[in-house]
């Protein structure tokens, strides 16, 4: 993998954790301050870094299965971990819809790189 690709993933990670942070606070009409976003983002994006040291993800940081799963499933733990760790609360809704939105955007990126990388190699192949 090229040097440059694991930083590009875990930017696309901690993109998806912003994307959600930032759709939820403008969907609950609760702002979208720099301080406010940073309020509910950082605990999922110290999940996501957890994550990333524990799953090694740096390695092969576009696999989906075991990185892209446990990276996910780190994310929303750790996140969700935080937040009632500081009195914010985590209501089932919220761990719902935290949950699907990061596994449909973190473990979906993988997705569409495999697909575009098979792609190539088959297009590279049928030249030859």
């Amino acid at each position: 993998m090229r040097s440059y690709a694991a930083p590009l993933a875990l930017a696309a990670d901690l993109v998806c954790v912003l994307a959600f942070v930032v759709i939820g606070r403008v969907d609950h009409e609760s702002g979208t301050a720099l301080a406010g976003i940073w309020g509910t983002a950082w605990p999922f994006l110290a999940g996501t870094v957890l994550g990333w040291a524990v799953t090694l993800a740096w390695r092969s940081p576009a696999r989906i299965w075991p990185v892209g799963v446990f990276v996910w499933a780190v994310t929303v733990a750790g996140g969700m971990a935080l937040r009632v760790f500081t009195g914010e609360g985590a209501p089932l809704s919220f761990v719902v819809v935290t949950s699907l939105f990061l596994a449909a955007t973190m473990i979906g990126w993988r997705a569409a790189a495999l697909l575009l990388t098979r792609a190539r190699r088959s297009r590279r192949q049928g030249a030859v």
